[in-house]
C-alpha cells in the first residue's frame, strides 16, 4: 500500500473527528475504511470492559455478533492481541480457536477463519479494546504492511477518544463515578445489560436517562418477560443513589400475612415465628433504591400503608409502636393494567397516583425488530460457554423464524428457547462438533393465534344467531342474555357489582333478568 493510498483514505476519517455525528456512524465509518485499505472478509472494533470484549461495531460479521460478550479468558487469539502492543497475525494453520469461526457473512457453509490479525488500541497508555481482520482464505494477509495497519489503529483511537469526550460532556465527572460504581456492583450480582438498537429500545433508554437523576417515583409497565427489573436497575444506575443497594421485592411471591413484614421489618415476638428484630426492605433500602415487582398484586390494605410510607418516609416495623425515618426511592413494576383496576375499585387511586409519578413502558420484544438478533447473539454467547462449543449461531433461516415469531413471552422466552433449542440440537448431533449452527427446524415455534375479546366473541355470535333464522329481537335478547350472565359470574353473582360494571340501575337489570328469564 502506497503512503498516498493510504492517506487519501485517512483523511475523510481525520475529517470526520471535528464532525458532530452518532458513535454508531463514526464506528461504521472507520471500518468501512479498513476494509476497503486491507483485504478481509470481517473486521470488528471491541471495547474491553473489565475481563469481557464488547463489540460496538462490526462488518461482514452475523449481525447477532453486536450482542455477544467475550470473555478474554476464554478466547487466547483475544488475549494475545490486548497483550501486544503492535499489530499481530495468527499462522493459516495455528491450533488457536477463533471467536469469529462460523460467523462471518462471506460464507453459509462451516469454513473456519483461516487468516487472522489485529491490534490493540490504546488510550492513555492503557489497552481500551481491539480492532480485529479476519479473511476465510490462507494468505489473505500477506502483503499487509503492519506499519499501515499501526497508523490506521492510531486514528481509530483517536476516533474512539473524540466519541468519548464527547460522551463526557453530556454528564458530569460524579455521574459517571457512580454509574462505573453501579455498574461494579451489578457486575458482581451477575446482573444483565440492555441490549437493543431498535427505536423502541431508543425511546426506553431515553426514558431511562431523563428519569434516572430525579427523585420521581417510576412506575414500569409491561408485558411478562419484557424485563422491567432490568429497567428498574438501570434507572437506579443512573440515580445519585447508585453507590446504594437496590433492594427487590416481588410482590406476587409471599403470602399477604408476611408482605408487611418483609417491607417494614418486624420486632421479636410481633407473631408466631418472629424470634428475633428484623429489618424490612425499606430499611436495607435506606439511601437506595427499593424495587417493588408485580406491585399489581399487592391488597387494599397493604396499598394503604404503603401510601403512608410514600408520603410521610416514616416506617413502623410490625409489633412496634416506633416509627423510623426512611430516605428510599420506590420504583414499581407490573404488568397489570391498573388504570383499570382503578377504575374498577380494586386498586386505591391515590395510591396508584403516587406510584405512577414517572410512567414508563417497557416495550415488547415483537415490536423491537432486528433486537431480537442482538439479544439472541448474547444468549447464544452464554449457551455456548455452558454447552462448552466453539461457536454457537444461528442459520439464515433460524433468523427469519425468530424475526417472525411474536414472543408472546418476550425476552424470557426467548432466552428459553434459545437455551433449549441448543441443547437439543447438540444431542442431535452423531459428534460433538466445535461450531453448532441452529437452523430453523431446530425451532418448534408456532405464531399464536390471537384470541378474540369478550365484544369480538359476542359479535360473532350474535352475527350467527342472525344467520340461523333468528329475529332481530330474539337475537338481541340472547346477547343480552349471554353479556348480563358473564358479568355476573365475574362478579360472584352480585347484582349491584354486576350493575355497576354494565352501567345500568339495579332496578333495571332485575327488570331485564326477569325478562329474560335470568335468575
Amino acid at each position: 500500500m502506497t503512503p498516498k493510498l493510504l492517506l487519501d483514505a485517512l483523511i475523510p476519517l481525520m475529517a470526520d473527528l471535528s464532525r458532530e455525528m452518532h458513535d454508531s456512524e463514526r464506528y461504521r465509518r472507520l471500518l468501512d475504511t479498513l476494509r476497503m485499505l486491507f483485504p478481509c472478509d470481517a473486521a470488528a472494533l471491541l471495547r474491553l470492559d473489565g475481563e469481557v470484549l464488547v463489540p460496538l461495531a462490526i462488518n461482514g460479521l452475523s449481525s447477532d455478533t453486536l450482542g455477544r460478550r467475550f470473555r478474554v479468558s476464554e478466547h487466547p487469539r483475544f488475549r494475545i492481541l490486548l497483550s501486544n502492543v503492535p499489530p499481530t497475525r495468527f499462522p493459516a494453520n495455528s491450533s488457536l480457536p477463533d471467536p469469529y469461526d462460523g460467523l462471518v457473512e462471506a460464507h453459509s457453509g462451516e469454513l473456519h477463519v483461516h487468516d487472522c490479525m489485529g491490534c490493540q488500541i490504546t488510550m492513555n497508555g492503557r489497552p481500551w479494546g481491539l480492532l480485529t481482520l479476519d479473511a476465510l482464505g490462507p494468505g489473505r494477509f500477506d502483503s499487509v504492511d503492519t506499519a499501515s495497519l499501526q497508523a490506521f489503529a492510531s486514528l481509530a483511537a483517536a476516533t474512539v477518544n473524540v466519541a468519548e469526550r464527547i460522551h463526557d460532556l453530556a454528564v458530569t465527572s460524579e455521574q459517571e463515578r457512580q454509574r462505573a460504581e453501579a455498574y461494579r456492583l451489578a457486575a458482581n450480582q451477575s446482573r444483565r445489560e440492555l441490549i437493543g438498537q431498535s427505536p423502541a429500545h431508543k425511546k426506553m433508554m431515553k426514558e431511562i436517562r431523563l428519569a434516572g437523576p430525579s427523585i420521581m417515583t417510576v412506575l414500569i409497565t409491561g408485558e411478562t418477560g419484557t424485563g422491567k427489573e432490568l429497567v428498574a436497575n438501570a434507572i437506579h444506575a443512573a440515580s445519585p443513589r447508585a453507590r446504594k443497594p437496590i433492594i427487590s421485592l416481588n410482590c406476587a411471591a409471599l403470602p399477604e400475612t408476611l408482605v408487611e413484614s418483609e417491607l417494614f421489618g418486624h420486632v421479636r415476638g410481633a407473631f408466631s415465628g418472629a424470634v428475633s428484630d428484623r429489618r424490612g426492605k425499606f430499611e436495607l433500602a435506606d439511601g437506595g433504591t427499593l424495587f417493588l415487582d408485580e406491585v399489581g398484586e399487592l391488597s387494599l390494605a397493604v396499598q394503604a400503608k404503603l401510601l403512608r410510607v410514600l408520603q410521610s418516609g416514616q416506617i413502623q416495623r410490625v409489633g412496634s409502636d416506633e416509627e423510623h425515618k426512611v430516605d428510599v426511592r420506590v420504583i414499581a413494576a407490573t404488568n397489570r393494567n391498573l388504570e383499570e383496576e382503578v377504575r374498577q375499585g380494586r386498586y386505591r387511586s391515590d395510591f396508584y397516583h403516587r406510584l405512577s409519578v414517572y410512567p414508563l413502558t417497557a416495550p415488547p420484544l415483537r415490536e423491537r425488530g432486528h433486537d431480537i438478533l442482538l439479544i439472541s447473539g448474547f444468549f447464544l454467547e452464554e449457551n455456548r460457554f455452558r454447552l462448552g462449543l466453539l461457536s454457537l449461531r444461528l442459520a439464515t433461516d433460524a433468523q427469519e423464524v425468530l424475526l417472525g415469531y411474536r414472543w408472546p413471552g418476550n425476552v424470557r422466552e426467548l432466552e428459553h428457547v434459545i437455551a433449549r433449542t441448543a441443547l437439543k440440537a447438540l444431542a442431535k448431533q452423531p459428534e460433538r462438533p466445535r461450531i453448532l449452527t441452529l437452523a430453523a427446524e431446530d425451532f418448534d415455534l408456532v405464531n399464536e393465534i390471537k384470541p378474540l375479546t369478550l365484544e369480538q366473541e359476542e359479535q360473532t355470535q350474535t352475527e350467527l344467531d342472525l344467520q340461523n333464522g333468528s329475529s332481530l329481537r330474539d337475537a338481541v335478547s340472547a346477547y343480552e342474555r349471554r353479556l348480563i350472565s358473564a358479568s355476573l359470574a365475574r362478579n360472584g353473582g352480585n347484582v349491584a357489582s354486576t350493575a355497576r360494571e354494565l352501567g345500568i340501575d339495579r332496578a333495571n337489570l332485575n327488570r331485564m333478568a326477569k325478562r329474560l328469564g335470568l335468575k
